[in-house]
């Protein structure tokens, strides 16, 4: 099995390289599911129904989020969908779930989230979250999403789950780290997936206004930036007899957004 994990979607930018180059992942690279952070996706923040939509429309399967899941109300009503899914280890008595549990060609593929503590919101203890929800899931392949601004946190919890599930893939920062590996108990890991988003701005968002961010201190909302996107994955391969990673492939591919070049660029592999 052959599985598709897209980094944080940031903005429009960000839908459209998903648009692009997801169904082509899918046709032409044997891809089976696809699994995608959108907790940017709407404008930068949270999620929307017509961006939900257009997600599930260009062909992933399972939405992820983060610590932006709480930015917009439209989001909320959204969480009520079993494809997705908030950070686990948030308290109890907020909607939405951390697991679901999904059938793939016969099997059961668990895609679980988890967020980390350090920078970030402070909330339930992610791996005990994630010893708790493993001792209550039945599935045969477990995609673990850890959301977490620190590379330590997110290695601990790739160290923490080795043998445990079939991969434990880093968001968040939206830069792609090149850490990919199997660890020695066969779980595919990578400290950060990386963005599918806009290219020229910062993490993101229009270069003026974060730069200003540090030169003043003054917190100043961000836009999403203009122009070409990034489209970061990893594609994980997964033997479905054991449920381990047999590989983890990390995917960076630049989409010309047409009203800035004028034609669509090339498919990976393509001759034109």
């Amino acid at each position: 099995m052959r599985i598709l994990f897209v980094g944080d979607i940031y903005g429009r930018p960000g839908r459209e390289a998903v648009g692009h180059f997801v169904p082509f992942f899918r046709r032409d690279q044997g891809i089976d599911f696809v699994v995608a952070n959108v907790e940017n996706a709407a404008g930068g923040r949270g999620l929307t129904e017509p961006v939900a939509k257009e997600l599930f429309a260009a062909g992933i399967d399972v939405f992820t989020l983060g610590n932006h899941t709480w930015d917009r109300k439209e989001t909320l009503p959204l969480l009520q969908d079993p494809r997705v899914l908030r950070p686990a280890n948030y308290p109890p008595s907020l909607p939405g779930r951390g697991v679901g549990v999904f059938p793939v060609r016969g099997k059961r593929v668990a895609v679980l989230q988890l967020m980390g503590r350090l920078h970030l919101d402070t909330i339930d203890c992610p791996f005990r979250a994630a010893d708790a929800l493993l001792k209550s899931v039945a599935a045969d392949i477990v995609i673990v999403d850890m959301h977490a601004e620190a590379s330590s946190e997110k290695q601990a919890m790739g160290w923490y789950l080795d043998g445990r599930v079939t991969a434990v893939l880093g968001t968040h920062t939206h830069v792609q780290t090149a850490d990919e590996r199997v660890l020695p108990g066969g779980t595919a890991y990578v400290g950060d997936v990386g963005m599918a988003g806009p290219r020229d701005g910062i993490i993101g968002g229009e270069r003026r206004p974060a730069l200003e961010r540090f030169l003043t201190g003054v917190r100043v909302r961000l836009s999403v930036a203009d122009g070409d996107a990034q489209f970061c994955a990893v594609i994980v391969d997964v033997d479905e007899n054991t449920g381990r990673a047999r590989s983890i492939e990390r995917v960076n591919e630049i989409y010309q957004r047409p009203q800035h070049a004028g034609k669509r660029p090339a498919l990976p592999g393509s001759e034109t």
